[in-house]
């Protein structure tokens, strides 16, 4: 167990931006979430899967929702309800509490992202608990399904939820995650395209085997080697991609993008120029929360459950989804998919054919015709 300090709660926040995607919530969220915690004198106690004590409950605390802004008209048809002004995760771990009657010793974060990890350990220090080194996706993802929890069948319900309004929601008796995504993500859409849940309850035992471990410790380093190429004025983008076990694929400056929000997704369009070694080339990178595929020159390049990472070159920092600009300059990186979701069921919900590219899934390798 190792208690952690503001410097590496951030370093792992930044490592989880990069391992994100584009996904799992902004990283000025996340950073917010930690330093009321740390306001409030609360700790940050890491500890392996391992070292959870036979019996003990774990569960995994998320927010759910479009990450795309609302439109003039949607906040308007929420303007008369009423606003808590407090976490609304804090009032689905309530009612975790009083509906199961038992605490819970630990968190599992449900993805990593700068948001959604940020959660996970918010919650985990507010009620004095830890926070579990592991995660069920090694990465951030569109939808509840898209899990190591339902590789290995693991019962998502009852699933507790509540939003800004004051309003909670304990679904039962759902029959698997595929239906948890169906019913978490209309709660999410009636409720300002945000909602926060908490679902898998669990003894360890049934937990202890269906996480991918030390994801966050992994997130740890690559935030404290990204942060430490910035101090040393190094190439940043290298760094990452070293750390990491990946590459550069593409360097160039945004030319186009859009993002609207469709039943409770952002979905996405990016176009990047090339630069330097990757001019009169063109990169376009298709979103759904996270980035889905990247296609180079109109050829599908690198896709699902790879991940598709985007740097900020004017600051060294990875870019969440929507938040582009045009002329920005971004080094897209890719790194390892993990590989519980390169088998052939891993595949079968979150690969090329859930990005609808009908391939076969391919490692990504660098770029030879460039």
């Amino acid at each position: 167990m190792r208690n952690l300090c503001r410097e590496e709660l951030i370093d792992i926040l930044h490592g989880c931006a990069i391992l994100g995607t584009g996904g799992g919530g902004e990283l000025t969220e996340g950073v917010a979430y930690i330093d009321e915690a740390l306001s409030l004198g609360k700790s940050f106690k890491l500890i392996s899967v391992d070292e959870v004590p036979k019996g003990e409950k774990v569960c995994t605390p998320y927010i759910l929702g479009a990450i795309s802004p609302l439109t003039e008209d949607e906040e308007l048809s929420y303007k008369d309800l009423p606003r808590t002004g407090s976490h609304s995760i804090l009032a689905a771990y309530q009612r975790l509490v009083e509906y199961t009657g038992e605490s819970v010793y630990g968190t599992i974060c449900c993805e990593l992202g700068g948001s959604n990890t940020a959660v996970s350990f918010y919650l985990a220090a507010m009620f004095d608990g830890y926070i579990i080194d592991a995660d069920p996706a090694g990465r951030a993802v569109p939808e509840i399904t898209h899990s190591t929890y339902y590789l290995n069948n693991l019962p998502a319900a009852p699933i507790f939820t509540a939003n800004e309004f004051g309003e909670c929601f304990i679904c039962e008796n759902i029959v698997d995650d595929l239906r948890a995504e169906t019913v978490v993500r209309a709660l999410a859409k009636i409720s300002r395209n945000d909602i926060a849940a908490i679902d898998h309850a669990l003894p360890i035992e049934q937990i202890r085997d269906a996480v991918i471990h030390g994801t966050i410790s992994k997130a740890l380093q690559l935030g404290q080697a990204m942060r430490t190429a910035k101090e040393n004025n190094e190439n940043i983008a290298s760094i990452i991609a070293q750390q990491g076990n990946g590459f550069i694929a593409f360097e160039g400056k945004v030319t186009d993008f859009d993002f609207r929000t469709i039943d409770g997704f952002t979905l996405g369009d990016v176009t990047l120029m090339g630069t330097g070694i990757f001019s009169e080339n063109e990169l376009h990178i298709n979103v759904k929360n996270e980035n889905m595929v990247a296609k180079l020159n109109g050829e599908v390049y690198a896709t699902i459950p790879d991940l598709i990472c985007c740097i900020d070159l004017s600051n060294g920092m990875p870019i969440t989804n929507p938040n582009y600009q045009k002329g920005m300059e971004v080094a897209v990186i890719i790194l390892p998919a993990p590989k519980e979701f390169t088998t052939e069921k891993g595949l079968s919900i979150f690969g090329p054919s859930y990005a609808g590219i009908d391939a076969e899934y391919k490692p990504a390798i660098p770029p030879s015709n460039i």
